[in-house]
């Protein structure tokens, strides 16, 4: 996929999160987003997900300029897959309704068409033994399978991650990562902000450094990591890669 940003702006009262970001990404399958606590990642993700709008500038996915009306915006969050830090699956429904019913009642899948659909994809990943489990009965990285899962059942443009790794603890992070690398091994395209740099390089072909509200560097993956260009780059790697 291809994405421009032109002077993309947003402000939070005194804070700007984004300053006049302006780049152009060449095809990539999967870009990796990352920087320090604070830096605009989390914004920028949300704004190429619909789900904030940006107080100026614009954005083009694919040649395709994103619209900031609210019936463009929602047609757009019904066609990528959005997973948050905190899994935001549904507690009163078991992790099969939890995919299910997004399909049938916002996307309008028929139910026997959706019920196949969500047979298929829990068989798939494995989570069929976790189906009429409520969400307070699964582990922390069953949970965020299953809203990867809820993502992808929607056949979306492309997948977005904000942090999906950040409440779990080691060994659920594994399986969670290894997870998004077989969807990234499957040719989807993925967008993902991540604080996980080992992760980052291992499944982005594309990186793009954020810091203090600007995107300061980008490049093919192992040319920034291997050889940094900006010196806050270079010192945020330094940083992250001590221990």
């Amino acid at each position: 996929m291809r994405l421009e940003l032109n002077a993309l702006g947003k402000r939070f009262g005194e804070n700007r999160a984004l300053r006049d970001v302006t780049l152009s990404l060449p095809d990539f399958q999967s870009l990796a987003i990352i920087g320090p606590s604070g830096g605009g990642k989390t914004t920028l993700l949300r704004i190429l997900a619909g789900l904030a709008l940006p107080d100026s500038g614009s954005i083009a996915i694919d040649g395709q300029a994103l619209e900031f009306s609210e019936a463009a915006l929602l047609a757009h969050r019904r066609s990528i897959g959005t997973v948050f830090q905190a899994y935001n699956l549904f507690p009163h429904l078991t992790a099969r309704e939890n995919v299910l019913l997004p399909l049938v009642r916002v996307h309008g899948v028929p139910v026997p068409e959706a019920e196949a659909i969500v047979a298929a994809l829990f068989e798939r990943f494995q989570l069929s033994r976790y189906a009429q489990q409520r969400p307070a009965e699964l582990s922390g990285g069953q949970q965020q399978r299953v809203a990867i899962v809820r993502a992808i059942a929607i056949k979306p443009r492309f997948l977005v991650f904000d942090e999906p790794t950040s409440a779990l603890d080691p060994e659920m992070t594994a399986e969670v990562l290894d997870f998004i690398a077989e969807l990234r091994d499957e040719g989807r395209d993925l967008i993902i902000v991540t604080h996980n740099i080992g992760f980052a390089r291992r499944v982005s072909d594309r990186c793009l450094f954020i810091a203090d509200g600007q995107a300061l560097e980008e490049g093919p993956t192992g040319v920034m990591f291997d050889r940094p260009q900006h010196p806050q780059l270079a010192g945020f790697l330094e940083r992250v890669l001590r221990y």
